[in-house]
């Protein structure tokens, strides 16, 4: 029995929760191995290495600061690094962490405005170029944005961020979260215009929660010049100096580093537009599942699916939270539950990082078999459907 299992169970557990998400073999002999001295030049040539090669994964040719921090710390990093207080910020409420973003905005001392949704499709384009050309005084400082919101399975359209910006002729940052979506759906940093993308390594990155990053771009940097909000621990000045040759102002992660290494290998080994395409297909595959069970995608807008995860709504009357339980117990599968608004209300499959057809049927037949179990009002056939498709889109 696994050391975190109240109960013995027989077989492998499925987590199918949008992240942590499971953990590659190969990642996990690479964090095995000993720690070496982070001041020691065998770990230089590791950070020089690494540090050049990861920003392959962001799309971009400038730096890629990691911290040893969950994706919050890349949050306040981006933040801090770029505005000073009582900066106006321009952000939109896509789901349940766009608006924790928002929140650290308000605590740390900006003035975030916030753009409403209904939390059932992406960013609002349209809305976001009308407000920045009504500020004509370019007080909007910055303008945030969830590529792919964790909480609804909805995935924003940054480059049509990055043209609305550009249309209204205004000088805001663009920041842009990929905790969710970095190494899972197509992201181009440098091309789309992006000044810092905010990550973690828990998701599409195949690792274990606790290394965050900031890709940054030249912009950004002049930005941090002149910006006030206090900052120590996630000073990019410090980082970027000390990253030059391969190390960090302070202790890293080192073992940690060891599973980015093999972990941003593997991605680059499959080919990051093959990864995505895979991502592509899986998604797919979950929302005809959806479909043919008679169930509703929380998702409303088809250009905004997300390839990450698909949230499911269950119709009214029925918990999703008790759904859940009954997959856990019965089936040794953990998906995610609903948040804010949405909690009890919606269920997640998590569908990206190391994952195969074979992982994504069985998935899918524990949800199938979950709401039979759990007395959820659907039509057999789901995990037929999504089988029907992969077997003619391998």
């Amino acid at each position: 029995m696994a050391y975190y299992q109240s109960q013995p169970v027989a077989g492998r557990h499925f987590l199918q929760i949008p992240g942590p998400t499971n953990v590659p073999d190969r990642v996990l002999r690479a964090m095995d191995n000993p720690t070496m001295d982070h001041r020691g030049p065998d770990f230089g040539k590791l950070g020089k290495s690494l540090l050049e090669k990861v920003r392959q994964v962001f799309r971009t040719e400038g730096p890629v600061v990691i911290y040893p921090a969950s994706g919050t710390g890349a949050w306040e990093a981006a933040l801090v690094n770029t505005l000073s207080p009582g900066d106006a910020v321009l952000m939109c409420e896509t789901g349940w962490f766009a608006t924790l973003w928002r929140e650290m905005a308000e605590r740390l001392g900006l003035a975030p405005e916030f753009i409403h949704t209904d939390w059932r499709r992406g960013a609002d384009v349209p809305a976001i170029e009308a407000r920045l050309r009504e500020d004509r005084n370019h007080a909007i400082k910055a303008v945030c944005v969830v590529h792919n919101e964790t909480s609804t399975g909805c995935t924003s359209r940054i480059d049509e961020v990055r043209r609305a910006i550009d249309a209204a002729g205004h000088p805001a940052l663009l920041l842009v979260d990929t905790i969710s979506s970095l190494g899972s759906i197509d992201y181009r940093h440098d091309e789309w215009g992006v000044d810092v993308t905010v990550a973690g390594s828990q998701k599409g990155l195949m690792l274990p929660p606790g290394l965050s990053f900031n890709a940054v771009s030249e912009k950004a940097r002049k930005a941090a010049e002149t910006a006030r909000l206090p900052r120590s621990f996630f000073d990019w000045k410090a980082m970027l100096a000390a990253n030059e040759t391969g190390y960090f102002p302070y202790t890293p992660a080192t073992n940690l580093l060891y599973g980015l290494d093999a972990a941003v290998d593997m991605l680059l080994a499959e080919g990051l537009d093959n990864v995505f395409a895979r991502h592509d297909r899986f998604a797919e595959a979950t929302r005809r599942a959806v479909r043919a069970w008679g169930l509703e995608i929380q998702c409303a807008e088809p250009r905004h699916y997300s390839s990450a995860l698909t949230a499911v709504r269950l119709p009214e009357g029925h918990s999703a939270d008790a759904l859940r339980a009954a997959i856990l117990e019965r089936f040794n599968m953990s998906l995610g539950n609903g948040l804010g608004p949405l909690k009890d209300r919606v269920f997640r499959i998590g569908h990206l990082g190391d994952l195969g057809p074979l992982q994504l049927m069985g998935t899918l037949s524990g949800v199938e078999m979950g709401l039979r179990v759990a007395g959820v009002p659907h039509r057999p056939g789901g995990a037929q459907a999504a089988m029907d498709y992969l077997a003619g889109n391998s």
